[in-house]
């Protein structure tokens, strides 16, 4: 799918003012962006987001030099330059919040307050206005000033400790998840603060945690640490509570096994021609099988070694097992299901050639997110916000990204 900055999404008309940088803020602001919203970026003159200088690897392309983490997540935005620490640069914020329906920032908590642009303040000006600050540790509570990186996130939330191999180190996950975790809630709050303005008529303070989202996110190995009282421990692939639900590896290449129930695990049985496993009593129903996760595990592993994945692939999929292949990132992004579901978005910016982009995984039917703008360059359309406000000019975009408000 190609840009249309005609496309409406179901958030047509929303105003997102944007003070958010590196991750967690870009995707909740971008997730809006893609539903429909006006979301403005705003960003310091000469750096910008710092992501913009996360590489390599860079965009293809027009002479620019834009990382690849800056352009994951955000697209759907416009980019203004803005000196926040200059009294015009903050006067231009105070003039933009007036009109705008929703602001994002993760700035220290106080930082904004010290510049006239904390919520009490806009708030007077503007009542509507849902102001969501994403923090590290919270801005109350022992540790406001703490700032939030998702690897330390990641660490201190037990996430490590329960990620890698039984007896490897802890580990933190692949993708920083604490961050996309932390803005999804983000945008959900915001949404949900949106739906209660229509009621009320007031805007409110939202405040997104990733500490909060990343205790949140343990889900079911929290809830068990809590009603046992004991120490979750690393499973690497394989799953504390359901067997077997792991990898094994094929002749050639491991895949992933996900035996949800004791119907599903005799269907795995016929498949691996093992009625010896499937008349087992030890082995006939779930707590069974994690019971004698030790003896059960090496059997199953010793035959799946026999062909190679294909063939068990094929076979599993027959049974209605619920399997997949372990595939490479590469792979994954010439997988049919993401192609042939349009799953990849193509862009073109001011500073960069074509590239595509994972598509939103928010599907409407009548009001779909959709691809209206590239990622800005650093400022792109600072000389139009200072001359119109929110309104956006007609025309092209300007090819400059020079323009910036001191």
């Amino acid at each position: 799918m190609s840009p249309n900055p005609e496309a409406r999404g179901p958030l047509a008309g929303i105003r997102v003012l944007d003070l958010s940088r590196v991750l967690a803020g870009p995707l909740c602001t971008m997730t809006l962006g893609d539903l429909g919203a006006d979301v403005l970026k705003i960003e310091r003159p000469g750096t910008g987001d710092d992501t913009r200088t996360w590489g390599p690897p860079w965009s293809p392309g027009t002479g620019g030099r834009e990382s690849a983490y800056y352009l994951c997540v955000n697209r759907n935005k416009r980019s203004a330059a803005v000196d926040l620490k200059t009294q015009d640069g903050r006067d231009l914020v105070r003039r933009l919040a007036r009109d705008a329906d929703v602001l994002v920032e993760n700035y220290a908590p106080g930082t904004l307050d010290g510049w006239g642009l904390g919520f009490d303040a806009l708030a007077a000006d503007n009542p509507g206005l849902v102001y969501c600050s994403i923090t590290g540790y919270g801005s109350d509570g022992p540790e406001p000033g703490r700032p939030g990186y998702d690897f330390a996130v990641q660490a201190r939330s037990g996430w490590m400790s329960i990620t890698g191999e039984p007896d490897g180190a802890p580990t933190k996950a692949g993708i920083a998840l604490v961050d996309v975790l932390t803005g999804q809630n983000a945008a959900i709050a915001i949404l949900a603060a949106l739906r209660e303005r229509e009621i009320s008529g007031r805007g409110q303070r939202v405040e997104v945690a990733l500490y909060d989202s990343a205790m949140a996110g343990l889900v079911n190995v929290a809830q068990a640490a809590l009603v046992t009282g004991n120490e979750p421990r690393r499973w690497g692939n394989a799953h504390a509570t359901i067997v077997p639900y792991q990898t094994f590896a094929a002749a050639d290449r491991p895949v992933a096994v996900a035996v949800g129930n004791d119907a599903q695990w005799r269907r795995l049985c016929g498949v691996l021609g093992a009625d010896d496993l499937r008349d087992d009593e030890r082995f006939a129903t779930n707590p069974g099988r994690v019971e004698h996760r030790e003896l059960l595990v090496p059997l199953l592993a010793a035959r799946f070694r026999t062909a190679d994945a294909a063939a068990w692939l094929g076979a599993m999929e027959d049974a209605g097992v619920p399997c997949a292949p372990v595939q490479t990132v590469g792979e994954a992004l010439r997988d049919p299901v993401l192609l042939e579901r349009d799953g990849l978005w193509q862009m073109e910016g001011a500073t960069f050639g074509a590239v595509p982009t994972v598509a939103s995984p928010l599907r409407l039917d009548r009001t779909p997110a959709s691809p209206r703008l590239p990622a800005p360059a650093l400022g792109q359309h600072t000389a139009e916000v200072v001359a119109d406000g929110w309104a956006p000019r007609p025309g092209p975009h300007p090819e400059s990204a020079s323009d910036a408000l001191p």
